[in-house]
């Protein structure tokens, strides 16, 4: 079932579970959180990438990707000239089917895009040999591929702190594929078009496969190296709610 939802589009994408800032200036979107503002809670908005363009500007983007995510309004702070702060959080992913032009924003239609993980996670962990299967605290068995990203995930931290002469402390990672590979896809340092390709990624265990290869490629791409890009810690940023 499909739905007419704002679009912000930016240059970035967003997951599931991950906050996002916004310090809203400009006056499309001063009319777009106004307008939440009159609906009813839950307020929310579609995060897009843009594929080409840029952010500012009535014509600055003349394409979008397919594949966003919607964005929970958890916070406004206005400002008396107009302008606004929010905090937001994702929460669901969606395709986009349609533009609709007539606001001074971007609308879209929507439809949303679930995991369908559960089924595919029995069928792996079934089908991995003794030797493959990893059961977690409770006994039960998870895919190997979920074992197999905690591990890179760590190396790969590991290699990122080793760069800057640091140690970087991250609590427990999630054993629940779902969550864990949203949780993995924020926190990697990595282009836009390969972060937008996890978010696509039809299922958790997809997207999982995929960060186990672009985990190892980057930590591969850590160690040979003497430079190292400024460190994301979206990851600290992951919320549940």
């Amino acid at each position: 079932m499909s739905e007419m939802l704002p679009l912000f589009p930016l240059s970035t994408v967003i997951f599931p579970g991950m906050r996002l800032p916004l310090h809203i200036f400009e006056e499309r979107y001063r009319v777009l959180v106004t307008d939440l503002l009159a609906t009813q809670e839950p307020r929310r908005f579609g995060v897009i990438a843009i594929r080409n363009g840029r952010e500012v500007g009535a014509d600055g983007v003349t394409a979008l990707h397919e594949v966003g995510c919607v964005a929970a309004v958890r916070q406004v702070v206005p400002h008396p000239d107009g302008r606004f702060d929010l905090a937001t959080v994702g929460t669901d992913r969606f395709r986009l089917i349609g533009l609709d032009r007539s606001r001074p924003y971007l609308m879209g239609e929507i439809e949303p895009l679930f995991d369908e993980h559960s089924s595919a996670e029995h069928s792996s962990a079934e089908q991995a040999g003794p030797d493959e299967a990893h059961p977690d605290e409770t006994g039960a068995v998870k895919p190997p591929v979920v074992a197999d990203v905690q591990a890179g995930f760590r190396g790969y931290l590991n290699a990122l702190a080793d760069r800057g002469g640091g140690v970087i402390s991250i609590a427990d990672l999630p054993d629940e594929p779902l969550l864990l590979s949203y949780v993995v896809g924020a926190a990697m340092i990595i282009d836009l078009p390969e972060r937008q390709s996890l978010l696509a990624a039809p299922d958790a265990l997809s997207r999982l496969r995929l960060e186990r290869s672009l985990l190892i490629r980057e930590t591969a791409m850590f160690r040979a190296t003497t430079s190292r890009p400024a460190p994301d810690y979206a990851y600290e940023q992951f919320s549940q709610n």
